[in-house]
């Protein structure tokens, strides 16, 4: 069986983001690494969106930036700038040819299917694979999104749509995404905040057609690409051992409360490059513990009362959306957040502290 110094369990964006940063600041120049990854080809399967908080290595991968968005409820909507943090949409297509490039120029880098070759005692291990316990109470945010083609210029993609709620809710929390990426192209999503097992939401061919064709009033289009994804709105069990780090949502890298979870990796890879030479005794890494208590709180309103969260996401965009935006990035001061909270129902939140 084969030796490395380091192993990367699972080759999707944590794990790829992490052998990046160690490459490009040459920590592999006299390491091996092996990188444990199923997949047969990487191609674009995802699409990853945040606000532009930190620098990241990524810049290039991104399909296209945002200076402006909306959120909407039923017969309200909200405009607001981000001008400040820039709202970005990676194309992963270009995320993993651009990492895959780079590490093919290393001799020491090797990718595997299987574990079955290689001694997972002999070199120290970084787990991006999560270990999720089935439990049907769970709370996921699950989604299908498809990218349309137009013939004719339909939208304004100076602005993009961050929830329109204005659609089924069926007893949980629904919303509708949409990136203009041209004036001819946009990625539309159906988003949900339940429990995945419930397959009366999944019906999302029909939701995403619906929309489309009886809500943005469009008629003639084709679709290009399609994707679709789950994330658990809960931490997995996986834990970190000697010689062992989690990472990607299989760390706690993912806020519970929004998903957001690309940002968190690349701070996270950055993290263990700075400690790659002790690390087997660094610190955890974590986010930060207030997030960890508020997006608690905000779960279990959420699924106490799902049909109050349009309004309650609607409400806290009042505040500056650049405080909002630093809040749901892991980037508010004590002020910022209170900004926020006091935009909440104060008794609804209050009493889920109890339940």
């Amino acid at each position: 069986m084969r030796e490395f110094d380091y192993i990367i369990i699972g080759g999707g964006c944590a794990g790829l983001s992490l052998a990046y940063e160690l490459e490009i600041h040459e920590k592999l120049r006299d390491k091996s690494l092996a990188i444990i990854e199923p997949r047969d080809e990487y191609k674009r399967d995802k699409t990853w969106s945040f606000w532009k908080v930190i620098y990241h290595n990524f810049d290039d991968c991104v399909k296209k930036n945002w200076k402006n968005f909306s959120i909407n409820i039923p017969e309200k909507t909200n405009y607001l700038d981000c001008k400040n943090f820039p709202y970005q949409s990676i194309d992963s297509g270009l995320f993993y040819k651009k990492i895959n490039n780079k590490l093919k120029e290393n001799k020491n880098i090797f990718f595997f299917k299987d574990a079955s070759e290689i001694n997972l005692k002999s070199g120290f291990i970084f787990n991006s694979v999560p270990s999720i316990k089935e439990d049907h109470r769970n709370l996921w945010q699950h989604f299908c999104g498809v990218e349309i083609e137009t013939q004719d210029n339909f939208f304004d993609d100076e602005i993009f749509n961050l929830m329109d709620f204005d659609c089924d809710q069926r007893g949980s929390v629904h919303f509708f995404y949409t990136l203009p990426y041209s004036k001819n192209t946009a990625l539309v999503e159906t988003t949900w905040l339940s429990k995945v097992n419930d397959n009366s939401k999944k019906d999302y061919d029909k939701q995403i057609k619906d929309y489309i064709e009886n809500h943005l009033n469009l008629k003639n289009y084709k679709i290009i690409y399609r994707e679709e994804g789950a994330i658990p709105l809960f931490y997995p069990i996986n834990k970190n051992e000697k010689n062992k780090i989690n990472i990607g949502t299989a760390g706690g890298m993912t806020r519970l409360s929004t998903g957001y979870t690309f940002l968190n990796i690349q701070e996270h890879s950055k993290y263990i490059r700075e400690n790659i030479e002790n690390i087997s005794n660094v610190k955890k890494y974590k986010i930060d513990a207030k997030y960890q208590f508020l997006d608690e709180i905000f779960l279990r309103v959420l699924e106490k009362h799902p049909e109050k969260m349009p309004d309650i996401f609607f409400k806290m965009f009042k505040a500056s959306s650049k405080t909002v935006i630093k809040f749901l990035s892991n980037k508010s001061n004590f002020f910022e957040d209170l900004s926020v909270i006091f935009r909440m129902p104060k008794l609804t939140f209050i009493k889920a502290l109890f339940y």
